[in-house]
């Protein structure tokens, strides 16, 4: 093999909602087998790490939690290692993952894919903070995901919004960051050329790990649309119709 570690979406690439892509299960266990090392990586803020994990074993894959990152519980990090105190714009089921976290007079916002919860007036006291200088931090600037057989729209069109609004750049804590993939190769214990990411998304998983030093592959599943391959001509990223596939490619079976 070319690569010493290899980094996993979830979402889009293992599986679709509530249901595993055909041969997912097997390929996560055939790297199993073959001893690589593995780390699951998400920008997903509408669960919990521990819900994320659980979600996965109840669909049969065998992950451990500390295989997992997830972009979240980076921004968490983060938050806490630049002493802020955020207003919390996420969905209810994520709270677990920020309990305990300072969030009175808030000097800072954090933005996830709230859903139903993210609204004019949350964005309007966002807008509000980020006005007077407190730092907007988001999980990411994905534009949809895909779910239950159709794109939804994901946090990044809200980042966007604040950041137009506003005039200030968010400090992204999930993928395409490089704080992310470096957290996620310092646990690896690798070198970034050493790893590759097999990821759905052109940007944050497949560009995002290019620019962050890592071998890339993206998959013809989850939010892949037609003509995403264009933009990785000349960058020597592989293209796969599905996770298997790309294992296949990538071990030469």
């Amino acid at each position: 093999m070319a690569f010493k570690a290899v980094l996993l979406d979830i979402a889009g690439v293992l599986h679709d909602g509530q249901a595993p892509y055909p041969g997912a299960i097997e390929a996560v266990e055939r790297l199993a087998r073959a001893a690589v090392p593995l780390r699951f990586v998400t920008n997903t803020s509408r669960r919990t790490r521990a819900t994320t994990v659980q979600r996965l074993r109840d669909m049969g894959f065998a992950v451990a939690a500390e295989q997992v990152f997830t972009a979240p519980l980076a921004a968490r990090a983060y938050l806490e290692r630049e002493g802020l105190r955020p207003l919390l714009i996420i969905h209810p089921d994520l709270a677990p993952d920020f309990a305990g976290l300072e969030t009175r007079d808030p000097n800072a916002v954090f933005l996830a894919d709230a859903a139903e919860y993210c609204g004019y007036v949350e964005l309007d006291q966002a807008f509000g903070l980020i006005s007077d200088g407190a730092p907007l931090v988001a999980v990411g600037r994905n534009r949809y995901f895909r779910e239950a057989g159709r794109l939804h729209l994901d946090a990044g069109a809200f980042v966007a919004a604040l950041e137009y609004a506003s005039g200030k750049p968010a400090i992204v804590a999930g993928k395409p960051a490089p704080a992310f993939f470096r957290a996620v190769l310092d646990d690896l214990s690798v070198e970034p050329a050493e790893a590759i990411m097999i990821g759905d998304d052109v940007e944050a998983d497949v560009l995002g790990a290019l620019d962050n030093g890592l071998q890339a592959c993206l998959v013809q599943t989850g939010k892949y649309r037609a003509g995403d391959e264009a933009r990785l001509a000349g960058t020597g990223a592989r293209l796969a119709a599905d996770l298997v596939s790309a294992l296949d490619c990538l071990t030469g079976s």
